[in-house]
C-alpha cells in the first residue's frame, strides 16, 4: 500500500506541475495581450490609413452609377415617399424650390431620406452630381 500511495503522490506532483505550466502559459502577459488585441482598425476619411481606400468610397463613379448604387433603391420605387426618378409631376414642385434646396436636402437629409442617401463617404460634389442627374432625368 505504501508503494501505491507513493506512486499516486508522485503522479499528483507531476500532474500539478504540468497543470501549473499550462495555466501559467494561459495567463502570461503575451497570451493575454494576444487575446485582447483589436480585430481591426478604423480608418476615417481624411486620415492616412497606410494607402488603404475606404471600402465605401465612390471611387470616381459616374453620377448614374452612384445613383444606381446609393439612391435607386428608393427613387426607382418610391419607397418611404421618395419621388421617383423620371416622375416630372413629383419633381416639379421640388425643382421649383431651387437647386440649392435640393442639394441641401440630399447632403443633409430630408424627411425619411438620410444624409447623402445613407452613404457618408460620398463627397458633397458627388451628391450634387447625383441630384443634377436625377433632376435632368425628371423634368
Amino acid at each position: 500500500m505504501k508503494r501505491s500511495g507513493m506512486i499516486a503522490g508522485v503522479m499528483g506532483v507531476l500532474m500539478g506541475a504540468a497543470l501549473s505550466t499550462s495555466v501559467q502559459a494561459a495567463v502570461s502577459k503575451d497570451a493575454i495581450a494576444e487575446r485582447l488585441k483589436p480585430v481591426g482598425d478604423v480608418c476615417l476619411q481624411g486620415q492616412d490609413c497606410g494607402g488603404a481606400a475606404p471600402a465605401a468610397a465612390a471611387g470616381g463613379k459616374s453620377p448614374e452609377d452612384l445613383y444606381a448604387t446609393v439612391c435607386g433603391a428608393c427613387h426607382n420605387t418610391g419607397a418611404a415617399g421618395a419621388p421617383k426618378k423620371g416622375g416630372a409631376g413629383a419633381w416639379a414642385p421640388r425643382i421649383s424650390q431651387g437647386m440649392d434646396t435640393l442639394y441641401n436636402h440630399a447632403i443633409n437629409g430630408f424627411n425619411a431620406m438620410p444624409a447623402k442617401g445613407g452613404n457618408p463617404s460620398l463627397s458633397d460634389d458627388e451628391v450634387k452630381s447625383i441630384v443634377d442627374y436625377i433632376v435632368e432625368n425628371s423634368k
